[in-house]
């Protein structure tokens, strides 16, 4: 979701997603992101690292990194056994702890978590 903002200026996110982009006056993001987007640049499909982007989004719409504990994270993450996928467990945990919406183009995240948008 955040390189659609960052690279996209949303294009191509739903109406839906982007309602709740703009009307959340606290949007967060799984620090899991972060390190996924760094190997994402490592294997070359991305230009970017983490960083730039992050800075950019946090900047421009007040991009966070949620707060939850690790611990926390984890424990809810091994519940999330519909994949083998540690960046997609840790990351719908961090946000089903809250109950929250994921805005994700993952079809997976969004066949198996409730809250996921796009």
């Amino acid at each position: 979701m955040i390189l659609w903002l960052f690279a996209r200026k949303g294009e191509g996110l739903s109406v839906r997603a982007m309602k709740l982009i703009e009307s959340d006056p606290e949007i967060t993001i799984s620090p899991m992101v972060l390190l996924e987007l760094e190997y994402l640049h490592e294997v070359g499909r991305t230009t970017l690292g983490s960083k730039p982007v992050y800075d950019y989004l946090h900047e421009r719409i007040g991009l966070q990194l949620c707060k939850h504990s690790f611990t926390d994270v984890i424990q809810m993450a091994a519940k999330q056994t519909w994949t083998r996928d540690p960046f997609d467990r840790i990351i719908t945990a961090q946000a089903a702890i809250d109950s929250n919406a994921l805005v994700t183009k993952d079809s997976g995240i969004r066949k198996h978590y409730q809250y996921a948008v796009w």
